[in-house]
């Protein structure tokens, strides 16, 4: 055996994250041991109708439930936790590791699924070690995020130590006086990085990503100024936003009504841990603060996305039960649009004024900093760890490119690093890196009932819909195979201009035709005394007839769907003899 053949080998295999923002999902495996790196969702784009969550496709690790040991969670953004509840309904995980907040997150959403008792959950603090299975220990290592209590992890390997970032930004002037531990990265770059992967999702902007606390006092100056109620969206998980933004409500005299399930149960985790601090009377429900004078309300919701199901949105199409928007309003975006969402919430932003609001938003206001290392925060990461080989995740394929050439100019030669896709098995070993193969990957659709997964087929079904419409038929036939009536036509979401009266004529004379020629066929005679009439076949021929020829005179392709009536009763023939009926003759 070779060298090189004898090298321990480490896998590593994103199933999400990769060419996309969110779902990150990453496998490191090692001989017949696993361990996941966070889990999280997506949301859904505009032609996945009837779809709420995206997931990543997890069918490797189904197949390989029996070598999981156990879960690494750096952070509690959805988009690294979310889809763990679904996960865990299809296999078990012994134990999740993951920060204090996190973990509080994480509980409530695995009990509300009914899945708490198939996992251990586990809290860590920095420099905390945790062993996973015998090839793994992990070591948590304090950054800093646009949420609290956030981790860049150190994986010791039988094939060396592998830093994962997780998402990160160097922020110097944190708002919770925890700082980003340089120190740990330092000292794992002078004993020898295996490799670095690290989030790329700035890496196309250039310089340092501004600090949080950059944040409060341009929001100082927008409360300030604004002189009716005050409402304010932006990221529930925004822990350190959340907290200035109640300080400012303090300053200004302003009492905090929060709407919003998600906003109310990460307020609610974040003060049982001490990471937001404010007096109980500054928080009131929205019942509490309807006589107060508007320039003591501010109002906290959900809804930078334009998400829409979310508190802002509804505000802003006027659906809200409780809140509506009042001439002298203002509304602060203290966020920007993640990509995708931009559509969404400049027409939430349209409305919000159409009915007599002041909306501060955009990048020139100050009011938001994203959470994520621009180029010199990622340089930063790179001399600080010195790693041998480079994996940037995390980011669209731009980003990934992005962010290679960054390490480039850094020292790490080109064939040190490899930009993958999600379900690529990266092999790393002292001697390389490589891309040794792929396991299935994509994505899973929730449905929007919360009752299942949605398929390819039906994902395709419903965009049909959505594009062509759908013509339901209804028909009544005899035994003889005769029309007993002209036939009901319905259509949903088609457009035409032939009027009503003669597609009907034209479909039950469709009909008839294919009666008079194929009703032989399925009707089938027992002693000359009865038949027998398969009428779930006979639908079947008539449904793709019509199907054929509605798409050729519409000049459209909608889905056509036959509701074929049979007869309730045998009937007898005219030498008196009765027909007999079966199952078969009521249409499915």
């Amino acid at each position: 055996m070779s060298k090189k053949e004898s090298l321990p080998t480490l896998k590593i295999i994103p199933l999400g994250g990769l060419h996309e923002i969110g779902k990150n999902t990453c496998v490191f495996e090692y001989e017949d041991e696993i361990v996941l790196l966070d889990a999280g969702l997506a949301f859904p784009t505009d032609g996945m109708h009837g779809v709420n969550i995206v997931l990543p496709d997890m069918t490797y690790l189904r197949e390989n439930r029996h070598k999981i040991k156990g879960m690494i969670v750096t952070h509690g953004h959805e988009d690294h936790i979310g889809g763990i509840p679904f996960h865990l309904k299809q296999f078990e995980i012994p134990v999740i590791y993951g920060p204090r907040l996190a973990m509080a997150m994480l509980e409530g959403k695995l009990e509300e699924a009914g899945v708490r008792d198939r996992t251990e959950l586990r809290t860590v603090r920095p420099r905390d070690l945790v062993r996973i299975g015998k090839a793994f220990l992990v070591e948590y290592i304090r950054n800093t995020h646009s949420i609290a209590d956030s981790f860049t992890v150190a994986l010791h390997t039988p094939a060396g130590v592998v830093i994962h970032t997780g998402d990160f930004k160097f922020d110097f002037t944190p708002v919770d006086g925890e700082f980003f531990d340089v120190q740990r990265l330092a000292e794992h770059g002078e004993k020898g990085v295996l490799c670095l992967i690290s989030d790329s999702t700035n890496s196309e902007a250039p310089g340092h990503t501004p600090s949080e606390r950059s944040v409060y006092p341009n929001l100082d100056r927008v409360f300030s100024q604004a002189q009716g109620r005050l409402f304010v969206t932006t990221f529930a998980s925004s822990v350190h936003r959340i907290n200035m933004i109640l300080e400012l409500a303090k300053k200004h005299k302003r009492v905090v009504s929060v709407v919003g399930r998600s906003m109310l149960n990460v307020i609610a985790h974040a003060r049982n841990l001490g990471y937001i601090k404010c007096e109980d009377d500054l928080l009131q429900p929205l019942q509490a603060i309807r006589n107060l004078p508007d320039e003591n309300v501010l109002i906290l919701t959900t809804g930078s996305q334009g998400e829409p199901m979310s508190a802002m949105t509804r505000i802003s199409r006027g659906e809200h039960p409780h809140l509506k928007i009042r001439q002298g309003d203002t509304v602060v975006f203290s966020a920007n649009p993640i990509p995708g969402n931009t559509i969404a919430v400049v027409n939430t932003i349209d409305r919000l004024m159409m009915q007599g609001a002041k909306v501060v938003y955009g990048r020139e206001q100050g009011i938001h900093v994203s959470g994520h290392g621009c180029q010199e925060d990622q340089k930063l990461m790179i001399a600080l760890t010195r790693p041998k080989f480079f994996l940037p995740v995390h980011g669209e394929h731009r980003m990934l490119i992005k962010h290679a050439q960054t390490a480039q100019s850094m020292g790490i030669p080109a064939e040190n690093m490899v930009i993958i896709q999600n379900g690529d098995v990266v092999e790393v070993s002292d001697a390389a890196i490589s891309v040794a193969g792929k396991v299935p990957s994509g994505i899973e659709l929730v449905d929007g009932s919360g009752s299942g997964m949605v398929s390819g087929q039906v994902l395709k079904e419903r965009q049909h819909l959505a594009e062509e419409g759908i013509v339901i038929v209804a028909a009544a036939v005899d035994w003889q195979g005769k029309l007993l009536a002209k036939p009901e036509i319905h259509l949903q979401g088609v457009v035409t201009t032939i009027e009503h009266s003669l597609l009907q004529k034209w479909v039950q004379e469709r009909i008839e035709v294919v009666l008079g020629e194929r009703f032989s066929n399925f009707a089938q005679a027992f002693n000359g005394e009865s038949v027998e009439v398969d009428w779930a076949g006979l639908r079947v021929q008539l449904e793709r007839e019509l199907q054929r020829s509605l798409r050729r005179e519409l000049q459209r392709q909608p889905s056509v769907t036959l509701l074929l009536q049979t007869p309730d009763e045998p009937i007898k023939t005219m030498d008196g003899r009765r027909r007999r009926r079966t199952a078969s003759q009521v249409a499915s």
